[in-house]
């Protein structure tokens, strides 16, 4: 599908509360007339997605693998202790190499996949998505992803004069990322049978910034798009994947955002399902909302994987009240609610691929 050009006339603020990567940006999204058509028309119905058909499971009761809230916490502090991770910087190096040795502790397989790329105003950057695998030689695998890097520009920032700083992306990019790890801490103590496939994703968030003249889909997700291009094994394919991106609010707020329920709904119910089992029925709403671009649009349209996004959507804001702001820092991290994510990604997984530990 080829995503129209946005239009230069600034569209109202009206629509900002659901914007992240918007489709047209600024804030426009893919809730319009012909565009969300032709997104339902090229969508793949995902069947079942790898989730087997069996009885009634009793999610409360599947066996898995402690997820430890605040080891979760402590790889997101040490993410923004290593300042903004914003690409061709010393702390995005830094950072870097911290994710790819934490990775290899826990993990078969680690693979750093370098590309470079052209932002919004021409300039190329470097990049480096994060490829770990657990269980490598198993065909069946999951896809778990979130990205590392963090925005270049404060742009939502309510002081103009912090517009052109970059942000800690504690939450956007870092909280992902501090789930993922802790997940390959724990998962690889008594691995499900099945492969999974942990990906970070580098150049999500520098696309093109509210002051731009034109805005441009494809000037986010970089890291995405290059992989689902290039995966980091030929004819890579995985049952479904789940993208974690601002999941470390004190208030978690998720909602069933449109790419999701289009092409992976089946995941989409599972993991809501399991997460209402679980008690957290009123974080994981049964609500629907517009679609974003986000990574999982790439894995989904390009890579050919029904993928969905866990992302925060809270009431009144742009996905949280401190998105794409100096203000993005550790204060916006409870590891409480990054306990609830992971155990409910434990949860799903382990209920249908039990350990044989």
């Amino acid at each position: 599908m080829n995503i129209p050009s946005a239009s230069n006339n600034k569209p109202p603020d009206t629509t900002k509360r659901h914007i992240h990567r918007p489709f047209v940006r600024p804030a426009v999204l893919l809730a319009t007339g012909g565009l969300l058509i032709s997104v339902c028309l090229g969508c793949r119905h995902d069947a079942h997605n790898g989730h087997p058909a069996t009885k009634a499971i009793d999610y409360s009761a599947v066996d898995t693998p402690g997820f430890n809230a605040d080891s979760a916490y402590h790889y997101v502090a040490q993410q923004v202790a290593f300042g903004p991770r914003t690409p061709g910087s010393d702390s995005h190096r830094r950072c870097a190499e911290y994710l790819t040795a934490t990775l290899q502790r826990w993990c078969d397989t680690v693979v750093v996949q370098p590309f470079t790329t052209t932002l919004w105003d021409g300039r190329t950057v470097k990049g480096r998505n994060i490829i770990a695998s657990l269980n490598k030689d198993l065909g069946k695998r999951i896809l778990l992803a979130a990205h590392w890097d963090s925005r270049l520009w404060a742009d939502h920032d309510s002081d103009d004069r912090q517009h052109r700083q970059p942000i800690d992306g504690a939450n956007d990019g870092a909280s992902g990322v501090g789930v993922i790890l802790e997940l390959a801490r724990c998962m690889s103590q008594a691995p499900p049978s099945i492969g999974i496939d942990f990906i970070l994703f580098d150049v999500e968030d520098q696309g093109s910034p509210e002051w731009a003249d034109a805005h441009d889909s494809d000037t986010w997700c970089k890291g995405s798009q290059y992989w689902a291009q290039h995966p980091h094994q030929p004819y890579y394919s995985a049952l479904y994947g789940i993208l974690y991106d601002m999941v470390g609010t004190p208030k978690p707020r998720f909602t069933q955002e449109e790419i999701s329920r289009q092409f992976a709904s089946t995941t989409l119910n599972k993991v809501w399902d399991v997460a209402s089992a679980l008690g957290y029925g009123n974080i994981f709403l049964n609500q629907k909302t517009e679609p974003i671009l986000d990574d999982h649009y790439y894995i989904n349209r390009m890579a050919n994987i029904p993928t969905i996004d866990i992302v925060q959507n809270s009431e009144g804001y742009s996905f949280f009240p401190h998105w794409h702001t100096t203000s993005d820092n550790l204060d916006c991290i409870d590891s409480t609610t990054l306990k609830i994510v992971g155990s409910v990604t434990l949860k799903t997984i382990y209920g249908d691929y039990p350990s044989d530990k």
